[in-house]
């Protein structure tokens, strides 16, 4: 029953940010371009709300608090390190530069992300059902901006809407694999997974505020810092109310 929810929930994660996304793509551009600082503002409030709300204090709960900090920590630094190593880079809007023009990069990089945040989910899941919900969610957020990012090359590179949106698709479905991979890992090491916790608060805490927010402070389309805020505030709230 755990294993079911674990990869429901992740399909919910990565693959509800596809979905989600996917209907962005057959608006204007300079509409999607209004719409996207919104949605990234929503994704800057769930996934600092679960890191700080929802997975430190589990992790804390269940290890001394130097191990779950010390977790917390190599989250920030391996997300870091990938990054610098450019195996996949988050996306907001068409005219991303931060990704490979190459169409075969992006989607494995997505399948690489997709993998570990369904690993994320998987674990949280193991620990307790509302928390993967809440991980979950936080998940599908951060992946909406990114999904228009990625559809908006692929779409450049050539391919149909049609194709862009099953590649994409595929690539998101790698989550499951995640959470099977987490799932078999616990039977033989249950004590690893509130080091999982707190390495994903970490690994979410990075996105939020290396990537997302500074995406906010950039982006060209003038957005009031009052709506960013409120947007903010409403995906913290909406981790509060789960």
């Amino acid at each position: 029953m755990e294993l079911l929810a674990a990869v429901g929930l992740s399909l919910v994660g990565s693959g509800g940010g596809v979905l989600i996304a996917s209907p962005l793509l057959l608006l204007r551009r300079h509409v999607r371009l209004q719409l996207v600082p919104g949605l990234i503002s929503y994704a800057v409030g769930t996934l600092l709300g679960v890191a700080l709300l929802a997975l430190v204090p589990e992790a804390l709960e269940l290890l001394p608090a130097p191990r779950a900090l010390g977790a917390l920590l190599a989250g920030i630094l391996g997300f870091f390190m990938l990054e610098k190593l450019v195996i996949w880079r988050h996306c907001h809007t068409a005219d991303c530069d931060a990704h490979d023009s190459s169409a075969a990069l992006i989607l494995i990089g997505g399948s690489l992300h997709n993998f570990t945040d369904g690993a994320i989910v998987g674990a949280a899941v193991l620990t307790s059902l509302p928390l993967g919900i809440t991980t979950a969610l936080a998940v599908a957020a951060h992946q909406i901006p990114q999904e228009v990012g990625d559809y908006a090359i692929l779409l450049d590179a050539g391919y149909s809407r049609t194709r862009a949106f099953v590649m994409n698709t595929l690539s998101a479905s790698t989550c499951a694999l995640g959470a099977v991979a987490v799932y078999a890992a616990a039977s033989w090491t249950p004590t690893a997974l509130p080091y999982v916790l707190a390495f994903a608060a970490g690994s979410f805490l990075y996105v939020a505020m290396s990537d997302l927010i500074p995406g906010l402070h950039r982006n060209p389309v003038d957005v009031g810092a009052v709506p960013q805020v409120v947007l903010i505030a409403a995906g913290i709230g909406t981790i509060v109310l789960l």
